[in-house]
Order: C-alpha cells, then structure tokens, then sequence
C-alpha cells in the first residue's frame, strides 16, 4: 500500500499508467467484453465495478483537454445504460468539471479497443460497461 494511491491500482496497472503518453488511451471493459482478444496490454481488475475502476484510474491519469470527448463508451441499442450515470459522475469529478460522453458503436468500440495503449477488464456485469480514457498533459 502506497500512501494516496488508490489500492485498485496495481504495479502493473501504474506502470501502463505512467508510460502512456498524451493521446494514449485506455479502455475499462465489463466482463462480457473480449478483452483478451483485443488488448496489446491487458490488466484483469476481477470483481470490481467499472465505475470503480475509472474512479481509481482517474485519481491519476488526466484526461485530454485538447479534444472535445475525451471519454467514450459503449453505445446500446437499448437507449442509455444506467451505468452512464455513474461513467458522469466519475469523470466529472476527476475532471473538476462535467465532460461529454462519446457514444460509439458496439463494433466500431471493439475496433478502437484494438488500437488502445491497454485495456483493463474489470469484473463489471452491468451490460454496456465499457469505457475508453484519453490520457492528457499534466499542465504546470
């Protein structure tokens, strides 16, 4: 245990954390989600929410202010997953400030999930779980 790092975050979670760059991103997926078949680098967070661990990540990793969206989820065919609610909440308190959720389309998320710096699979069972991250700059 580290003092202020959140203890859902693993070596190998803070590693992937520290080495990405401006730009980078990193998808939280939900147990249904083929992580294993999409990741170049891949973090298994079993049992935890995917809020959760957004939450954890975001008390860290900065998002980019430089594009309009700088997280993105995983559309539903079904209207909007409750689980937005708490992706909002999340992000808008990392942030400091509410930010624009991008929806995307179930496979065109998968083919962005592939060209992701890491993906990280949580333990996640509410459908439609699935979020993607874009690291920003540390501003001085």
């Amino acid at each position: 245990m580290l003092k202020s790092i959140d203890p859902l975050l693993t070596g190998e979670l803070l590693a992937i954390l520290r080495d990405m760059g401006h730009g980078d991103e990193i998808v939280l997926t939900d147990a249904n989600f083929p992580a294993a078949t999409v990741a170049q680098r891949l973090v298994r967070l079993p049992g935890i929410a995917a809020d959760r661990a957004a939450e954890a990540i975001l008390s860290l990793l900065p998002l980019d202010d430089f594009v309009d969206q700088p997280a993105a989820a995983m559309a539903s065919p079904d209207g909007r997953p409750e689980i937005y609610d708490d992706f909002d909440r999340v992000l808008a308190a990392a942030h400091g400030a509410p930010v624009s959720l991008q929806e995307i389309d179930r496979f065109a998320f998968y083919d962005r999930a592939k060209t992701a710096y890491a993906v990280v699979a949580t333990g996640e069972r509410r459908l439609y779980a699935n979020l993607i991250l874009k690291k920003g700059v540390i501003r001085t």
